[in-house]
């Protein structure tokens, strides 16, 4: 599988703007899933912002936690 990053980047809705993997899907899901946590693509526009990207915190956006 090709990452497209220039394609990537325009859907990323990571806000952590220091991160060398913005746009670069495969590199930010392995990144991700080597320290147990989901991408931030994964979470409500809301659980995005606290950075928090553990399961548990998935869970509890989509819960409503973050409604």
């Amino acid at each position: 599988m090709d990452c497209k990053k220039n394609v990537d980047i325009k859907d990323c809705s990571c806000t952590y703007e220091p991160c060398p993997r913005k746009g670069v899907c495969c590199d930010c899901v392995a990144y991700h899933r080597d320290s147990g946590e989901l991408p931030g693509c994964f979470f409500t526009k809301e659980a995005e912002k606290t950075y928090d990207r553990s399961i548990r915190n998935f869970i509890a956006s989509s819960k409503g936690k973050y409604s």
